[in-house]
């Protein structure tokens, strides 16, 4: 149940995985994609970019809806120091899982949540980390035909059966890894005012 003189929620994202997370105790919000470039032009690292691609995405979908309280998202997975992007097809997904074979994954999840009450911005970056154990082409294989998971950057679903792939995962909140920390966007609707869940 949202407090009648909260405003309107945004989520600025196309993304099924977070809409499915905000569904969980959210019934009324409005789900809009951001549209916004996601390059690193300045080169920045892996944290300071998805703190920036998601208050890039908030900031591009409340230029239309001032009113409304807007939640960005934005989520990198690095694996040796490098940044990876979704696979896009088996062949991309094939080359990720493999390379992240018995090796540490990390994935930052930015949030930026603009409250139109007072033009505020809040911001927080959740660090999980992905032990995969050492598997082979074949489970590789056999997983992917499984989940199909090739618009998630690291080729898995936590949701589906990624966990097949994995030895650990460290995290304080487990729903980062799916795309959006729902322990602190719940602790900060609180505190904003919005009564939860629906």
């Amino acid at each position: 149940m949202q407090n009648p003189s909260a405003p309107s929620i945004i989520l600025a994202s196309s993304s099924q995985y977070r809409r499915g997370l905000l569904d969980r105790f959210l019934s009324e919000y409005e789900a809009v994609s951001p549209n916004v470039d996601e390059s690193n032009e300045d080169r920045l690292a892996p944290r300071e970019l998805a703190s920036q691609l998601a208050r890039r995405k908030a900031e591009a979908v409340s230029v239309n809806a001032r009113d409304a309280l807007v939640i960005g998202a934005d989520q990198l997975a690095v694996l040796d120091d490098q940044v990876l992007g979704k696979p896009g097809d088996h062949a991309g997904a094939i080359e990720q899982l493999l390379a992240a074979s018995g090796k540490s994954m990390t994935f930052l999840t930015a949030v930026c949540m603009l409250d139109p009450i007072g033009r505020t911005r809040h911001e927080h970056v959740d660090i999980t980390t992905v032990r995969f154990r050492n598997f082979d082409r074949r489970l590789a294989e056999v997983y992917l035909r499984h989940d199909e998971p090739y618009d998630c950057a690291g080729s898995f679903k936590l949701e589906g059966a990624g966990f097949v792939l994995f030895e650990s995962v460290k995290a304080e909140d487990p729903t980062a890894l799916i795309g959006l920390p729902m322990i602190w966007v719940a602790g900060r609707l609180l505190e904003l005012g919005y009564l939860l869940p629906s």
